[in-house]
């Protein structure tokens, strides 16, 4: 309780902690990071920046992907700062999401052959041009396929 006296008035010191509060757009994740539960509880002492932590606990998980044909490969990722936790540093650490994320922009750069190449739009719509486009397609594959 706070004594007042005659005169005084009250001045609150801002000696928080340099937190600062996460936005209202803003999401914060917490999730357990390492495979291995904590046997105790531990205190660490002198961890500075966030780097320290990072280089203290060196926190790592596995994780388990599946491809199309089921086939699961399995990984670990790890996390040596807070730009490995982005999409683009989860992305580089995994091989099986770095062929995704090209198959991807592969996928994008057909989509926009299709919008803006003016004689393939034309060859789609002519039912006769359509099928033959499909057919020298079907053939490639098969080409592909066979090598």
């Amino acid at each position: 309780m706070d004594n007042y006296s005659l005169g005084g008035s009250e001045v609150k010191s801002d000696n928080g902690e340099a937190i600062i509060e996460i936005g209202q757009n803003k999401t914060l994740l917490v999730q357990k990071l390492t495979q291995d539960p904590p046997v105790k509880p531990e205190v660490v002492k002198g961890l500075s920046s966030i780097d320290a932590v990072f280089e203290h606990f060196k926190p790592e998980i596995e994780v388990t992907h599946e491809d199309t044909d089921g086939v699961e490969s399995k990984e670990t990722l790890r996390f040596s700062n807070v730009g490995d936790f982005t999409k683009k540093g989860i992305i580089e650490q995994s091989d099986y999401l770095k062929n995704l994320n090209a198959e991807k922009d592969q996928y994008l750069k057909v989509v926009k052959q299709l919008k803006s190449n003016k004689i393939l739009k034309m060859a789609l719509e002519n039912p006769d041009a359509k099928s033959a486009l499909l057919e020298s397609i079907h053939s490639l594959l098969t080409e592909l396929k066979e090598k």
